[in-house]
């Protein structure tokens, strides 16, 4: 009976070591929330919020572009081809859904830049850099306190006048957030990571 007891709470301590990448043991306070928290409780979202967000066209021609921001256009494209795809905890195949740091490791594979699956991985990859000087294609982190660890990791698709723009899986699923004008998420930025020109 002792060795039954010890396995279950071996079993248990495992599932929440599992569940606490992405924050998924974490209540859910707005329905702007990651969706790796309770992904059994659906969360209806607000009236607008799968509204998608129009994101202005860069104003430069792109044949006067370097490759390295072709590249980052290219890689932001290639990741809005997937709004809409459903939220999955772990997940890394647009058939079955993605996580937060399931989908920057999957667009990010597309094109050669090599990322954990691990949002808080990759963290520590490629360039720190300040968050207000973010471009296409860089990763933003997210904490809840700033000694907490990351919870979420959004891409980048624009820095424009009017906030950062960025494109994440979430409860809506893989959507694109101006987070520095949503209450839920501008609390939240925590740091900022250039994983593209390390390729030039």
């Amino acid at each position: 009976m002792k060795n039954k007891h010890t396995w279950t709470v071996l079993f248990v301590g495992l599932l929440f070591l599992l569940f606490s990448q992405c924050n998924i043991l974490a209540p859910v306070s707005d329905p702007n929330a990651p969706g790796a928290e309770v992904p059994d409780r659906p969360i209806e979202p607000r009236p607008g919020d799968n509204d998608p967000v129009v994101v202005n066209p860069p104003k430069e021609n792109t044949g006067n572009l370097s490759k390295e921001e072709v590249l980052r256009l290219n890689i932001v494209d290639y990741a809005k081809t997937f709004q809409g795809t459903n939220y999955l905890y772990a997940g890394r195949d647009p058939k079955i859904g993605f996580d937060c740091s399931g989908f920057t490791y999957f667009v990010m594979d597309e094109y050669g830049v090599s990322l954990s699956p691990s949002s808080r991985a990759q963290e520590n990859q490629g360039r720190k850099i300040s968050v207000n000087k973010v471009q296409p294609g860089d990763l933003i982190f997210y904490r809840r306190s700033a000694g907490s660890s990351v919870f979420h990791v959004s891409l980048v698709v624009d820095n424009q006048p009017d906030g950062i723009y960025v494109i994440h899986s979430t409860s809506r699923g893989v959507v694109i957030d101006n987070i520095s004008t949503s209450s839920y998420w501008a609390p939240k930025i925590s740091t900022a990571r250039d994983v593209v020109s390390g390729k030039f």
